[in-house]
């Protein structure tokens, strides 16, 4: 069983900054791609920004220049520093991990986490 466990949210006000941590745990063999995802009220979950296990990353665009996706392999950890905080980025942010299922086999368990509220007054 694996599993992720997000922290770092909270409440900010516009302008300032925030860096969320995604800990994976468990009987873990490997990490394909991990990424973060928010859900705001009333709206669709979203991609915010993926990265693969080698490093390459991809951002949506309200992402794009002022947030940074990060992964430490070693300690099973996706981070995301997000600056520039804006009110319309008020959302439950969601980390999401790819697991290989079992040594040497190329099947991968998709795994959410729990959540954590990043709330960015005006």
């Amino acid at each position: 069983q694996v599993q992720l466990v997000e922290s770092g949210g909270g409440l900010v006000q516009a302008g300032g900054s925030l860096r969320l941590s995604c800990a994976a745990s468990g009987r873990i063999f490997s990490i394909n791609d991990m990424g973060w995802y928010r859900q705001a009220p009333g709206k669709q979950r979203e991609l915010v920004a993926g990265i693969t296990r080698g490093g390459s990353t991809n951002y949506a665009d309200s992402a794009k220049g002022r947030f940074t996706i990060s992964r430490d392999n070693a300690k099973n950890t996706a981070y995301l520093q997000m600056n520039s905080l804006k009110p319309e980025d008020t959302a439950v942010y969601y980390c999401n991990a790819e697991f290989r299922i079992a040594p040497g086999l190329d099947r991968y368990l998709e795994v959410w986490g729990q959540g954590t509220l990043v709330t960015v007054s005006s």
